[in-house]
Formats: C-alpha cells, sequence, structure tokens
C-alpha cells in the first residue's frame, strides 16, 4: 500500500468538519480517507476513541451500514447510543428533525444519521454544532459506502484511474450510484449505465459527468459485451420502498439478473461489487467465483468508517 503511505505522510493534518457528501471531498480528501482505511485494516482494534460517545440516529432501516459504524466505535473504544427504529422516538410524536438533533447533540460528539428524506443530513449539520456523517439520505447520498467503495475497487484493481466501470439495475433512486459518480469523478472513468427506461440515471448526474468530461454510455441490454468490457461490475437492486407504484416495482425488479455463466468472457481483473442486500440481482452461483467481491466490499466498510469517524472527531 506504498502509495496510500507516501500520500498520508504529506496530508496528516487534513480534516472535515461533517461528514455530508462525497461531492464535499476534494481528490486529495479522499486520498487522505483512504489512506486512513488501509490504517485501520491493518490495526482495527485502538482505544482512540476511549470517552467519545457516538449517536447513531437511524429513521430508516439498516444492518450493514449501522452495525458496522457501531463496530467501528466499539473497536476503537468508544460508547454508542441511538436507535434504529423511528417509531420508538420522540419524532413518532411529532418532533422535528431539528429538535431531534439538537437535543442528541446534549449528549454525543458525533451524530451518524440515516434518514428517508434527501437532504435530512446537510440540514441536520447546519442545526448543530458537532459533526454530522451522513449515512444515506433518501435517493440522495451515501458517501460512507462511497468511500468503501473506493477502496474496495482500489484493492482489487491496484489503481483508480482510467477504470470501465459499468452500474446495473437502480441507477435513478440508487443513492450509492450517486455517490460512487461524485467520488469516481477525479480519476478519470469510463461508465457504462445498464437500467431500463423507468431507472435510467437522472439527468442531473448525466451533466455533471458531462461537465467533468467523463464518458459514459447508456444500455437497456444486460449483454456480455457490456460485461466483457468491465473492470468493474456494480451491481444495485431495485429498490422497493422509493416506489408509490408497486406494479411499477413488479415491472422491473428481476430486469437484470447476473449468473456465473455471464462471467465466463470477462477479464481476469473484473470484480463484481454490490452495496447490498441483495434480493434477485446477483445469483447464488455467483458468490463461489474470485470475481465475487461484494462480501469482502462489505467488510471493507467497517474500516472506512473508522477512518471517517476519527477524521470528524480530528483524531490523528
Amino acid at each position: 500500500m506504498q502509495f496510500f503511505c507516501t500520500f498520508a505522510e504529506n496530508n496528516l493534518n487534513m480534516k472535515m468538519e461533517s461528514f455530508v457528501s462525497i461531492a464535499d471531498c476534494s481528490k486529495a480528501d479522499i486520498l487522505h480517507l483512504m489512506e486512513g482505511t488501509a490504517h485501520f485494516e491493518r490495526n482495527p482494534n485502538q482505544n482512540v476513541l476511549e470517552g467519545k460517545v457516538c449517536a447513531t440516529l437511524f429513521f430508516e432501516p439498516s444492518t450493514r451500514t449501522r452495525l458496522s459504524f457501531e463496530t467501528a466505535i466499539n473497536r476503537l473504544g468508544g460508547r454508542v447510543i441511538g436507535f434504529s427504529d423511528a417509531s420508538t422516538t420522540s419524532s413518532a410524536k411529532g418532533e422535528t428533525l431539528k429538535d431531534t438533533i439538537k437535543m442528541v447533540s446534549n449528549y454525543a460528539d458525533v451524530i451518524i444519521m440515516r434518514h428517508h428524506l434527501e437532504g435530512a443530513a446537510r440540514y441536520a449539520s447546519e442545526v448543530t454544532d458537532i459533526p454530522i456523517i451522513n449515512a444515506g439520505d433518501g435517493a440522495n447520498q451515501h458517501p460512507s459506502q462511497t468511500l468503501l467503495d473506493l477502496y474496495s475497487i482500489y484493492k482489487t484493481q491496484q489503481r483508480l484511474d482510467n477504470l470501465a466501470i459499468t452500474m446495473v439495475g437502480d441507477l435513478k433512486y440508487g443513492r450509492t450510484v450517486h455517490s460512487l459518480l461524485n467520488g469516481m469523478s477525479h480519476f478519470k472513468p469510463t461508465f457504462h449505465f445498464v437500467a431500463p427506461e423507468e431507472l435510467r440515471l437522472p439527468d442531473i448526474y448525466k451533466q455533471f459527468l458531462d461537465a467533468q468530461g467523463i464518458s459514459y454510455f447508456e444500455h437497456t441490454d444486460f449483454s456480455p459485451e457490456v460485461i466483457d468490457k468491465s473492470d468493474i461490475l456494480y451491481m444495485t437492486r431495485v429498490q422497493r420502498e422509493r416506489f408509490t407504484d408497486l406494479m411499477e416495482y413488479e415491472k422491473v425488479k428481476n430486469i437484470y439478473v447476473l449468473t456465473n455463466a455471464m462471467l465466463d468472457g470477462s477479464k481476469p481483473n473484473l470484480r463484481v461489487l454490490h452495496p447490498l442486500p441483495r434480493v434477485n440481482e446477483i445469483a447464488l452461483d455467483v458468490d463461489d467465483n474470485p470475481k465475487a467481491y461484494y462480501f469482502e466490499q462489505a467488510k471493507n466498510g467497517l474500516y472506512a468508517r473508522q477512518a471517517i469517524i476519527c477524521n470528524v472527531l480530528e483524531i490523528k
């Protein structure tokens, strides 16, 4: 990991007050956080959060993100407070998000929040003096997932520059997709977007790519030609919770399914990523293929979130 170590030696004083959007991060910020991630992978158990209280406020369901954040805090010696079911909190009584954030700010050193409303994390960061870490806000951003995705891409490819990345499935509502576009924009990728018309990438993100001079191609067919030119195949589930019309969801939910045989002609370096949970979009027979990396990817989330927590708390 010489690339990371060399960079870190020159960037020991970088910090961010909150971690709301990957778009707020420069290339240097991202590389600094990746060095922190590599550091915690080498040594995940450190007592650097002793005396710190971290609040996890999950207004939306979560498994990997919440548990990896809480494990990150525990392995670093901190304490966790919070909730994983908003119906058990005062928000169910009508308490505003502002009041909840200001109240919890009295008890914690950092708030890690997932919310169903786009922009909720940004708003929270504006009404409190303690750092906010965005653990997903609606269909908008999921920056901690992006950091672990970037780290996973680097680990599997030994580089971030000039990669062919194919994103498949829900590109309209997929916040992990939207965040990864921002994060990878510093590294001159070529994107292939595979989605039905109903779930195609919103124009605002294509305009962003155009402004950055980043090449992309749109497809509705999940073809061998697209798979075989990819370095990273980023699968996503069609998110039932984002649909107001269940008939529309039923129409597209199983439109793309990756099977083991579909990887036969792919590049030796290809790796299959998925932010998880999966439903039917990756067949179980892919799991034993050495190109499947999604469970290792999830493990990287622990180290990435340790780096993020320490960064916003200015712990070196």
